[in-house]
Formats: C-alpha cells, structure tokens, sequence
C-alpha cells in the first residue's frame, strides 16, 4: 500500500468515528419527546417477603489483639425465699438473782412449760442468750427474738 492510500483511508476512519460522535451529541440535544407507550390492564402483584432468619452472636472468645476477655455480664442473684420459723409461745415472768455470786436465774415459759434457765442454757430447742430485769433475748432455730417481761409494770 501506498502511503497516500494510507492517509485516505485513515481519514475515511476518522470520519466515520467523529460522525457517530456528533450524531449522538445531536439526537441527545434534540428536543423532540418519545411518548411513552401507555400499557392498559396492568396487573400488579407485588412479592411475597418471607421472614428473616435472625440469629445473634455469641462472641465469648479472647480478644486477639488485647490478650483480654470479654466482660461477663453479672448473674442475677437467686432470691431464696427464707422458711419462717414458727416460734414457739415464750413468756419471761421474772428472775432471782444470787447476792453473792450476781448469777441470775430466769422463770421461762415456753410452750406452757415453765423452766429455770441461765445465760446459755437451751430447753426445747430454745437458748437463752442474754437477759436483764425488763427483757431476755433468746434465740430459736438461728433466729434472735426479744421478750420483755410479762405483766411489767411501767
């Protein structure tokens, strides 16, 4: 091919390529509008949208760039309910007290059984654990319970 036949046919491309060019730059400034085709009896069904699956993650592995681990959420605390104990009738009806010695001896009833009880002492399960002339405190199944005296004049 000659050189000149080249040139000619290249120009021919260039032609060509700059023609495509400024044909679509004109169609797209034209302002002639498509009328859009009108459809009638359109029948729209939209889809069923099924359900998620959810799930969580339960990240409770060390954390590799810290060396840490996650902070464990605190566990609630059991409320157990406490039995109430039944506690038994008690009445402090009086005390002797030794002049001597300064013991001092309590009248106790319990359950209708009088007993002579000194600080310490256990009857029917209940142990008398202090006392003065106007109350006793006694306790009965880890339970303290404080008696005053009976027919106390005050």
């Amino acid at each position: 091919m000659n050189k000149n036949t080249k040139t000619y046919v290249l120009l021919g491309v260039v032609l060509l390529i700059w023609g495509i060019i400024g044909f679509k730059v004109l169609g797209a400034l034209s302002s002639e509008e498509e009328t859009p085709a009108l459809a009638e009896n359109v029948n729209f069904k939209p889809k069923e949208v099924a359900k998620k699956d959810t799930f969580s993650i339960l990240a409770d592995y060390r954390d590799p760039f810290l060396g840490t681990l996650p902070p464990s959420k605190k566990k609630s605390k059991r409320v157990v309910k406490k039995k109430e104990v039944q506690f038994p009738s008690i009445n402090y009806t009086g005390l002797i007290t030794d002049q001597n010695t300064k013991n001092h001896i309590f009248f106790v009833t319990i359950s209708g059984n009088q007993y002579l009880m000194r600080k310490g002492n256990s009857q029917a399960e209940v142990t008398l654990m202090s006392g003065s002339s106007s109350k006793i405190r006694v306790k009965y199944k880890g339970i303290l319970k404080t008696i005053s005296l009976q027919n106390a004049t005050q």
